[in-house]
């Protein structure tokens, strides 16, 4: 019997979420960004059921002294790690993914459990453009993968993307 849940960890997340790591106070060291792109991707697989694939990470500083908390100049180092996914995963499933990502940034960050805040949003498929189109509803994705270019495809391939 196929469950909405099955439904969803089989379809609803064909497409690229995409992760933000922000650092302010606190310079990454490229083996942390490597270990913190790991960690996110296993965790949104593990969360989602999505193959990890479908993940991307990018990281970004804020110049030192540029991190204001209640008005004021904060100077404690802090992770911030934005996620955008397609709408449709359960609050267990969001919640697994949130406690896990900061979990594991934190412990290659090295820096408090208090200093590391994660935040998920769900779009709609409709909303988002990926590889230049407009994202399918769940249950094209085939069709709308096949319709990529033999370039794009092969650069893929060449990353170990697909």
């Amino acid at each position: 019997m196929v469950t909405q849940n099955t439904k969803l960890m089989n379809h609803e997340e064909t497409i690229m979420p995409t992760y933000t790591v922000t650092s302010a106070n606190l310079a990454l060291t490229t083996d942390q960004e490597t270990a913190i792109a790991a960690a996110i991707t296993r965790s949104h697989h593990e969360n989602t059921g999505a193959p990890a694939y479908f993940a991307q990470v990018i990281f970004s500083t804020i110049e030192n002294g540029k991190h204001y908390i209640g008005g004021k100049a904060y100077r404690s180092p802090h992770l911030f790690v934005n996620g955008l996914i397609r709408a449709g995963r359960s609050t267990s499933a969001k919640l697994g993914l949130i406690t896990d990502i900061a979990t594991k940034v934190q412990s290659i960050a090295g820096i408090a459990a208090e200093d590391i805040w994660v935040y998920i949003q769900d779009i709609p498929a409709t909303q988002m453009v990926e590889f230049g189109r407009v994202l399918p509803e769940p249950g094209a994705e085939e069709a709308w993968r096949a319709a990529m270019s033999a370039q794009k495809l092969q650069d893929l391939k060449a990353i170990g993307a697909v």
